[in-house]
């Protein structure tokens, strides 16, 4: 009978009620499947990824990938391709024999297969249960496992430690001060994340995009991490595996025009000739075969009507070569009267009476604002 079919039967055996009739066959069947299912560390069947690991199973050899890495009495003596992860499996069959002896100082089973690396303690404890105590397991290095008494715990002064703060992950409350649920960036010191959401980042992101959220620190903030126990894969990144941007590399490949007179239809085209599609060089998004715009065999390019507008949008009639010199143009007030400037090259006249008739001068002109009173005339 597994651990978690006794804790049952003590259950109901302490409230004094009878056992629930049950088909023994059914029974019998439902107890093997457990069995077969479940760590031979650990002895739990759970498979979350982000708590223990992958699962790994070779007949009726079951065990956990973290359970694995944290056995005190296994050693990685294969490649990685060998056994699990490189760990054998007569190895493994000899450390199921070896953790039978220890009892798990949490929930009092056997098959307790991590040991405490504190000084002179002498804890054991399953993986699992060591997560819901407290325990920290470090992932790197030698793969060390603390309990909840020698564990590696962060400094931070006071002043910088706050009642109530904001997990930078998941943006709900936390106390911010440092403990085993609630850590804070080393780097910053600002902030501050649960223990659960910081790792759920770490698997997402892996060794080469894992930083603070705040900061964007990457080194000394790995480091630091590493050493609270956070799981790091040494891998890239979730949103860059094979496939994730799959979607965004899909090319438009049908006519558009009001009109298609290919008789293939719209979705075929030729590699070249009239029916070879083209893509409008703005959007990308709309595409006809040549025939169907009317467009030459020497034309490369095309615009949809979207991107190419009214005829003559955006293209200037003509304008005149770099270098020449540009006329003088003056913007006049509505109403005033016009303004005429000499010749290009010329001089101003000589002062004489002005004539009723004749428009008066720039610089007399209340109506003109003052800025366009004192230009130059164009020659000067």
């Amino acid at each position: 009978m597994t651990r978690h079919s006794r804790t049952a039967l003590v259950s109901y055996q302490e409230q004094g009620e009878s056992r629930p009739q049950t088909n023994a066959p059914e029974m019998n069947r439902q107890a093997l499947k457990l069995k077969e299912e479940e760590c031979g560390l650990c002895h739990r069947a759970d498979s979350d990824p982000d708590t223990y690991g992958q699962k790994c199973q070779r007949g009726k050899l079951c065990v956990h990938e973290n359970c694995l890495y944290h056995a005190s009495g296994l050693i990685q003596r294969g490649k990685d391709e060998e056994g699990f992860y490189g760990f054998l499996y007569p190895d493994i069959r000899q450390e199921l024999k070896r953790a039978v002896r220890k009892t798990c100082c949490v929930c009092g089973c056997k098959g307790a297969s991590i040991a405490c690396q504190g000084s002179k303690c002498t804890k054991n404890f399953h993986f699992p249960c060591g997560s819901e105590r407290g325990c920290i397991y470090q992932f790197f290095g030698e793969f060390k496992s603390f309990c909840w008494t020698h564990r590696p715990v962060q400094r931070v002064r006071r002043w910088q430690q706050q009642a109530e703060t904001v997990c930078v992950v998941c943006l709900e409350s936390m106390p911010g001060k440092p403990s085993y649920s609630a850590l804070v960036c080393p780097a910053c010191k600002h902030a501050w994340f649960h223990r659960g959401c910081i790792q759920g980042h770490a698997l997402r992101a892996a060794l080469y995009h894992f930083r603070c959220p705040r900061c964007r620190d990457m080194g000394t903030f790995q480091r630091e991490m590493f050493r609270m126990g956070i799981k790091i894969p040494d891998r890239d990144a979730a949103w860059e595996e094979d496939g994730a941007f799959s979607d965004q590399y899909h090319r438009h490949s049908r006519c558009d025009a009001g009109c298609c007179l290919y008789v293939g239809g719209r979705e075929q085209s030729a590699e070249d000739g009239p029916w070879q599609l083209l893509l409008c060089t703005s959007c990308g998004s709309q595409g006809t075969h040549r025939r169907c715009s009317s467009l030459g065999a020497s034309a490369g390019t095309w615009e949809c009507e979207d991107c190419a507008g009214p005829a003559g949008a955006g293209h200037p009639a003509s304008s005149p070569p770099q270098g020449a010199q540009q006329p003088a143009r003056l913007r006049v007030k509505p109403g005033a009267a016009p303004v005429r400037l000499p010749e290009a090259g010329g001089q101003d006249p000589p002062h004489s009476p002005r004539d009723p008739d004749s428009p008066v001068p720039a610089s007399e002109d209340p109506s003109l604002p003052q800025s366009l009173a004192l230009l130059p005339p164009t020659g000067q």
